[in-house]
């Protein structure tokens, strides 16, 4: 598809935008993955409000130009895929990874968090984060588990105070 002046100037613009909003970028080589997968990893992206992005290199390093993710400017060479996570910053590193595991011939690049470049062992550590979600229900198990803990804690001393007594 050739590109004129103008629609260069909005995918740089709609780029920037995002990349101004976004919590966390991760980049990936998209060389090897067939259309079919490509599809898939979308339609997921979607589901989790991960905006994602094939573009020339040229025109993504002009959108992230004064964003929190300009440092990847220098880091990227080839076909990349860019991924940015809008509501959980490991949303995207998650689901890439999720993604290689089943496609080895897709590669993670790196990801940047908090104006950081991330190495591999970060970017696994960014995905296993929890979400809000998650942790608010990690919070109510404990609490009802502490809270059931008491009352079977205080069952049973009744219990035992009750066979003492008898």
């Amino acid at each position: 598809m050739v590109l004129n002046f103008n629609n260069k100037k909005e995918i740089i613009k709609k780029n920037h935008n995002i990349a101004k909003s976004a919590l966390s970028a991760i980049t990936a080589d998209i060389s090897k993955i067939t259309v079919n997968e490509m599809n898939d990893l979308r339609r997921q992206a979607r589901e989790l409000n991960i905006e994602m992005s094939v573009i020339r290199n040229t025109l993504l390093k002009k959108s992230l130009k004064n964003t929190n993710f300009s440092q990847l400017i220098n880091i990227l060479k080839g076909p990349t895929l860019i991924a940015f996570s809008m509501k959980h910053p490991g949303s995207a590193s998650r689901l890439f990874k999720k993604f290689t595991e089943n496609n080895t011939k897709f590669k993670i690049i790196t990801a940047i968090f908090e104006k950081k470049i991330l190495s591999l062992q970060e970017i696994e550590q960014l995905a296993i984060l929890p979400t809000y979600e998650e942790i608010l229900t990690k919070f109510i198990i404990i609490l009802k588990e502490v809270s059931i803990g008491k009352l079977l804690r205080t069952l049973n001393a009744i219990c035992k105070n009750k066979k003492d007594q008898t």
